[in-house]
Order: structure tokens, then sequence, then C-alpha cells
């Protein structure tokens, strides 16, 4: 039976942080995990693992590495080593797991804003200088887009004496749904091996490809670009398994997987062995039609929530995302004429009882901004974009 997308299921009754934070007239269109069912393939797995009743210590399996394996060349032909391949506790434990290895206090590590908002906080936790090539907004209309200034990029390397030690990159970017063509990776990738800088590459958005639009893994450009990468990858957000808190790191370079490997030892990031269970059946290809499925579906709110915002939110623009199932909407002109007041996320919470990320959580570039997840039944955000007119309209 092919998936319902349509299906509004009931997560109140759940401990779900998106539908469990406010009041429960507010409609909560913010943390980015979707209001769908995930792959019936992953729903069996892990009933056969409950039913077996034994949940003790786990690693990744042969299989699952070799799942991963294949996972990336039938997508991607990029050929990758199982041995290159490590399990985390998620992206986000991931990327903090990089720094950890590859900076020391006052090293920097350099960012795109607005990015995703964990990016702009490894500072704060590690001692390291954070480093910023603001992306350059374009504004066509009602539609946003964003470029990479060149000069911009270059010079933020090594910026206020700090050696820059890591680039974090976002692509699938978040929150713009940016996706950067093979000559934009290339071009980043060379300005960091000519600075000696380690990438590391959250893709954890890159099977989520509107339009069909392709992803291209940075680390499979060339094998001098693989040596200097740390590419991140998971079911998680394609396959709607986010809180089951599984990632993996694919490490080509042997003295960098050591570095990693030590940290991730070190903070005994062990996965869960029910994440590894749905993990290892999502990257089999089983849940492929589900995927199939999902993504025109995705494509069309998308469409919806873009051609609304032009035609019915005069004063805001919006994101054409060519990935993920968020979308950025900058309120800067309505805020600036006094038709919303204040940070627009708390006007939307308290005047349409819209749950939207706050912009500014996304580092510079990001005021005036409220991020939108699209990824739930039509008819959900049918009422979230008019909750959100109408309030605008009083």
């Amino acid at each position: 039976m092919p998936p319902n997308f349509d299906s509004i299921i009931d997560r109140r009754q759940s401990n779900s942080i998106k539908w469990k934070l406010y009041d429960e007239d507010v409609l909560p269109m913010w943390v980015a995990d979707m209001d769908f069912s995930s792959p019936a393939p992953i729903k069996e797995a892990l009933h056969a693992a409950v039913d077996h009743g034994i949940f003790g210590y786990e690693m990744p399996s042969p299989a699952l590495r070799q799942a991963v394996v294949n996972r990336m060349k039938a997508l991607y032909n990029w050929d990758v080593d199982e041995k290159s391949i490590i399990a985390t506790t998620g992206l986000v434990s991931g990327f903090y797991a990089a720094a950890s290895a590859l900076c020391q206090p006052g090293d920097g590590y350099l960012i795109q804003p607005p990015v995703y908002m964990p990016f702009n906080d490894l500072q704060k936790h590690l001692g390291v200088v954070r480093q910023e090539a603001q992306l350059v907004k374009k504004v066509g209309g009602a539609h946003l887009r964003y470029e990479i200034d060149w000069d911009i990029f270059e010079k933020a390397f090594n910026q206020g004496g700090s050696k820059t030690r890591m680039f974090l990159l976002c692509n699938p970017h978040n929150p713009t749904g940016a996706v950067y063509t093979h000559e934009e990776l290339e071009r980043m990738a060379a300005i960091c091996l000519k600075n000696n800088t380690v990438i590391v590459s959250d893709e954890i958005h890159s099977e989520l490809m509107l339009s069909g639009n392709k992803h291209i893994p940075l680390a499979s450009l060339s094998p001098e670009i693989a040596q200097q990468t740390i590419t991140l990858i998971a079911p998680s957000k394609t396959f709607n398994i986010a809180g089951l808190f599984c990632g993996f790191a694919i490490i080509p370079n042997p003295e960098l997987r050591e570095q990693f490997t030590k940290v991730v030892e070190r903070m005994t990031l062990h996965v869960a062995s029910l994440a590894l269970v749905a993990a290892q059946t999502a990257f089999s290809g089983a849940c492929d039609e589900w995927l199939a499925e999902l993504l025109p579906y995705l494509t069309a709110n998308r469409d919806y929530l873009v051609d609304f915002v032009e035609k019915e939110l005069p004063g805001i623009q919006v994101s054409v995302p060519d990935a993920t199932y968020l979308a950025w909407l900058d309120c800067s002109e309505l805020v600036k004429s006094g038709q919303i007041s204040g940070v627009p996320s708390e006007f939307f919470l308290k005047e349409a009882r819209v749950a939207l990320n706050d912009g500014a959580a996304f580092g510079s570039g990001g005021e005036n901004f409220v991020r939108l997840n699209f990824g739930c039944p039509r008819e959900l955000l049918v009422d979230g974009l008019q909750r959100i007119k109408k309030a605008l309209q009083r």
C-alpha cells in the first residue's frame, strides 16, 4: 500500500518536542522533523528487533557498513571504503567530534551564515573562534536566493589571526535549501586545500532533493579533496527517524579518521541498537519506493508555499529550496513598516498561533527571518499559512 502523506497523525499524545513545547492551540512548523509516518520496512525491522526481546550492547555490523557503502555508490557513484565509516549519535555530535579532533582552543572554524543553528555555537563550548563568510542575499520579487561572495569567502580564512582548521559546510544548505553546484564545491575545496583547512561537510539533507535536483558529495570530487574531508551523513531527515540518533562520518584519510575516532571513543558516542537497525533498513534500499513518493509530495508542498507567499503575503520574500523541507522567509519589510512589531517568530506565535524558528538563531543575516517546516500533510500547511495571512491582515 502506498504511503498516505495526507494522513494527519496525532503527535500530541507522544512526547514530541515539536508538538509538546507550545500550547495545544499552536500549530508547530519549526523543528526539523516531518509529520509523516516512517517507511513500513523500518517499522517492521524495529518491531522484529523488539520482539526478539534482548537489547544488549551492539556495534555497527558489517552489513550496516556495507549498506552505507552501497548507498553512496548507488546514489552518487562514490566509492567508499567501509573502513572509513564511523557511526555517530547524529550529525551535531559528528561535527562537534570533528571540531574537537581538529581544533585547539583559539583555532578558527569557518561557517557560511545564515546557517543551521548549532554551527554558530561551537565557540561557546570548545573555545574555538568562529569565522564567518556570510552568504549574500539576492531578491527577485517575492523570491530569495543566496550566493557565495568569493572575495568574502577567501578573506574569511585565518580571520583575527586564528588559523582556520575547519570549514563547516552545510550542503544542502539549511535554512536556505540551496544545493551547491559542482563548480562551487570545487572552488570552495580548492581554497580550503590552499589554506590546509579540513572540510567537515554536513550532508544530512542530501537525499531530500526537490524537483529532480542532484546532490554531489564534496568528497566525491577527487581523491585529493576526499583526503581533506570528513563527510557527515544520516538517514534521519530523509526517513523521519531523527529521534533515533544515528549518523555516520565518512573519513578516507587514516590520520583524520584516527583523530576523529579517539574523540568519539572519549565522548562514548555509542549508537543505540534500535537506531542501528533502523539505519541499516533505511540505507538498504527497502524504503526507496516510499522516498520516491515523498519527494514529489514535498516538492508540491514547496510550490504551494512559494505561490501562497507570492500571492497572499505581500512584504514577505521566501526561498525556493532545491532540497530539504525547510523554507526561509524574510519579514524585514513588514518589521520596517511596523506591520510586524518585534521579532517575527514571536509575532506569529502570539498573533497567528504558529510556531516558527527565529531567524536570528541562524547567525549573521538571519535577523527578521523565520524558518518554516513544510514537511507535513498539505492540510496542516494550508492551515498554517492561512493563520499567518489572517494575523497580518488584522
